[in-house]
């Protein structure tokens, strides 16, 4: 222990009965004649520490004269029809009129930071948090030329995938009203859907940029764990955040993907991450494909294990076993591949995002590298019973999750953080013989949309298997991509028997660092078929 003053100032505020509440909550005591030791060795500590805390915040800098923000205002509803949108503004480069995302339009998850635009992530839980920084994925697109045009509404606090929770209201499918549009990143999906924007950034931490691209009949990718910075963006547990493109077609979620992507000497989710400058050329190199429908030579497994999932619905697993004949058809070799403990992925997702999504609600993360949205840190320190009662179904139940597992479970965290491993290792074994493997995105079509007032479990039940297929690549780390495979009949809620039709989707899983493998594949079945008539 390294201490560099024994001298304590005049004001201290430690005192003995400081010490006794601390061995308390310990647990513990301290011999009498050894506590003023101690009374000094904290008095020490505060002083040194408090220094720091008087200091002003190291931010990033953010040029709000290169890239102004105008017309920053909350949506009206008759401006709002699918409540997709948390806030409106408009921001571009003043410099640049240029870029690979020149004149394309974007709107932001509301967990990404955007400098004097409020965050509200969903939310009465936490309120009144507007950040001092742009996210690094913001810079890089306005950068890139893209135009900002709003954040989108994300479930609340990001816990939700039926996009009937956030404090806004319901996000409705634009493909059809009334029913979910997914979640969490569910207004991103909405509104490129729906072609208010060309393009949307959503976060995914179980499956949350992928549930809605399939329920709403969008590409979107999870890219490999850290090729993506999160500096600047609101985080769940920090082994499973992943920031991601959603985009109507596959090759703006490529182009879109060569602009954000690269580390960033911030977030160290980033660091094994290349250089922007050594970032591959996702969309050049698709677009530099002589015959794009030829898949001769390329080897696609079939998780065994994921199409059996029980949540699966036989019409969903009929559909991708037809999107699979349309691979043999452009000449791939497509098999199936156990990995049994695929199975057990979810588990091993559900130890780690709801016990160390206690310890970082609770600001007790540590061993990090990277930029503390201290401002929004803050809203977290202390726990009120008006937050209790704000807060959605899965919020309350992480806290409740973590603290019993904190108490009574102890090591889960870290022996489902070595599961983790082995999970990641049994998805390579099998891409050590195919060059992509295959599963169901989502069991089911999208459904209609929970009442508010309904109770906890009915909103939980809407839920149920829903991420059974995505959340263990959000652990393994791998990229998956979810691309739109076909329609079905809506079975369920107002719409039932109605004709009405919803989107399927599939999952394309590639080695870590290998996304163009997943584009390369998905590109060749895009180009070959038309999932809107399928």
């Amino acid at each position: 222990m390294s201490v560099f003053s024994l001298d304590v100032k005049q004001d201290n505020p430690v005192t003995t009965e400081t010490v006794d509440e601390l061995c308390d909550a310990l647990g513990v005591k301290i011999k009498s004649e050894e506590k003023e030791d101690y009374v000094r060795l904290l008095g020490i500590f505060h002083d040194s520490v408090s220094q720091l805390l008087s200091l002003p915040d190291y931010v990033p800098v953010t040029d709000v004269e290169r890239f102004p923000r105008s017309n920053v205002h909350f949506p009206e509803k008759k401006d709002n029809p699918l409540g997709a949108w948390a806030w409106r503004c408009h921001i571009q480069d003043n410099h640049n009129s240029g870029g690979l995302l020149a004149g394309k339009t974007i709107a932001l998850k509301d967990n990404i930071a955007v400098k004097d635009v409020p965050m509200l992530l969903g939310t009465d839980f936490i309120k009144d948090f507007t950040p001092d920084m742009d996210a690094t994925c913001v810079t890089r697109l306005l950068e890139a030329g893209a135009i900002i045009k709003g954040k989108s509404v994300c479930e609340n606090m990001c816990h939700s995938a039926t996009s009937s929770s956030a404090a806004t209201g319901h996000v409705h499918n634009p493909l059809a009203m009334g029913y979910s549009s997914g979640g969490s990143s569910s207004g991103s999906a909405a509104l490129v859907a729906n072609g208010d924007v060309d393009m949307a950034m959503g976060a995914d931490q179980g499956g949350s940029v992928r549930v809605p691209a399939g329920w709403c009949g969008l590409y979107g990718l999870k890219p490999t764990f850290g090729l993506i910075p999160y500096t600047g963006c609101g985080s769940n547990e920090p082994t499973n955040d992943h920031l991601g493109p959603m985009t109507k077609t596959l090759l703006d979620n490529a182009l879109m993907l060569q602009v954000v992507a690269g580390n960033d000497n911030i977030d160290d989710r980033s660091f094994a991450a290349p250089s922007p400058e050594r970032v591959p050329k996702y969309y050049d190199s698709l677009m530099a494909i002589e015959n794009p429908r030829d898949l001769s030579g390329v080897r696609i497994g079939v998780i065994v294990e994921a199409m059996r999932q029980p949540s699966v619905e036989p019409r969903v697993r009929a559909c991708v076993e037809s999107a699979l004949e349309g691979f043999r058809s452009l000449g791939a070799v497509v098999e199936q591949v156990s990995v049994p403990f695929h199975s057990q992925g979810a588990a091993v997702w559900t130890a780690i995002s709801k016990t160390g999504g206690f310890h970082a609600k609770r600001n007790r993360t540590f061993g990090r590298r990277g930029h503390i949205m201290t401002g929004l840190a803050a809203k977290f320190d202390h726990l009120t019973q008006d937050q209790w009662d704000n807060a959605y179904v899965s919020s309350r139940n992480i806290y409740l999750n973590g603290l019993y597992a904190e108490k009574h479970l102890q090591g889960l965290l870290g022996k489902a953080t070595n599961l983790s491993r082995k999970l990641r290792d049994d998805y390579d074994a099998a891409l050590d013989k195919y060059d992509v493997l295959i599963t169901p995105n989502l069991p089911y079509i999208a459904n209609s949309l929970t009442p508010y007032e309904a109770t906890g479990l009915e909103k939980i039940s809407k839920q149920v298997g829903l991420t059974a297929n995505t959340a263990p690549f959000d652990q393994s780390g791998h990229p998956v991509l979810a691309m739109p495979i076909g329609m079905l009949p809506i079975q369920e809620g107002p719409l039932a028997n109605s004709g009405t039709k919803l989107p399927v989707s599939m999952q394309v899983i590639g080695k870590w660092w290998h996304e163009q493998d997943v584009y390369r594949v998905a590109y060749a079945w895009s180009e070959a078929f038309d999932w809107r008539t399928l």
